[in-house]
């Protein structure tokens, strides 16, 4: 075996060990939740079937897993949207230059440094003395923290520095040619935006769209201190990782997993045909 072979196949060695160890756990836990209604926590498993998927589907003690599903779900959809919202005009100003860009900048990126734990306090906190102030007002008042007050803001710290990163970096590659172009030919500053800009970074905006998503529908730390009253589809899971002894929270675990693969799939979808539209035109 010469130099190169031997080179390449200890580093082949070492990249599988590494993704056993990244991805070898998510594989016993889909693999385990096939099981049939012997089937148990560990391996060996336990015939193959789709029993504790039809379990999960009735219900897991007294939590409302699928209520619990539908609140991720529409956070998450929202999270998604207002990163895009939110991310969109502020690179859009980044490019442009204004005073303080730096500071804000670095304010908005030390959200990825602190601790999540201590982000979710810190706005738990800030909403509890919220609500001892509007209590000297409402004498019935019992909490403003909730799915999309609270913990909206804690989901936002985490999505929105990476939405912004992803779009300062595809600015920093744009081709200002495009943009002279169009004003060359008439088009006003508004068109620009919309037929050309945008067009050309698409495949990012459907990039921060997907993070808003994952990055909210399996979020726990941001979320444990900020909720309020009802869980997370997370906050639950974890919940029952404590309770439940059976392959259902395999089988839970596996849904989810899951929906966050349908969401990723149908973002490279949309990516693969906005580049295919811009190539035939």
């Amino acid at each position: 075996m010469n130099e190169r072979g031997r080179r390449f196949w200890i580093l082949a060695g070492i990249f599988t060990l590494f993704a056993l160890f990244l991805y070898g756990p998510m594989f016993a836990i889909v693999a385990l939740s096939f099981q049939g209604p012997e089937g148990g926590l560990v391996f060996p498993m336990r015939g193959l079937s789709t029993y504790w998927f039809s379990e999960l589907w009735k219900g897991v003690g007294v939590v409302d897993i699928w209520a619990a599903f539908g609140r991720s779900l529409r956070l998450g959809a929202i999270v998604s949207g207002l990163t895009l919202l939110i991310c969109v005009p502020a690179a859009l100003a980044y490019r442009i230059g204004f005073r303080g860009a730096s500071l804000l900048f670095y304010t908005v990126i030390a959200s990825l440094i602190m601790p999540s734990i201590v982000v979710s306090l810190g706005i738990g906190l800030e909403f509890r003395l919220m609500d001892d102030e509007i209590r000297e007002f409402v004498a019935n008042h019992e909490t403003s923290a909730g799915l999309f007050t609270s913990a909206l803001g804690a989901h936002l710290t985490w999505t929105l520095p990476f939405g912004l990163l992803i779009l300062l970096a595809a600015f920093n590659r744009f081709d200002r040619r495009y943009e002279e172009a169009a004003r060359d030919l008439g088009a006003s500053p508004g068109q620009t935006l919309w037929l050309v800009i945008l067009p050309i970074i698409a495949p990012s905006l459907i990039g921060i769209a997907l993070f808003g998503f994952t990055l909210s529908w399996d979020e726990i730390a941001r979320t444990s201190q900020a909720l309020g009253g009802r869980n997370t589809l997370p906050l639950e899971l974890r919940g029952l990782t404590q309770t439940v002894t059976t392959p259902a929270i395999y089988a839970l675990g596996t849904m989810t997993t899951a929906v966050s693969l349908v969401v990723i799939g149908i973002s490279l979808a949309l990516i693969t045909l906005v580049r295919r539209k811009r190539v035939r035109h």
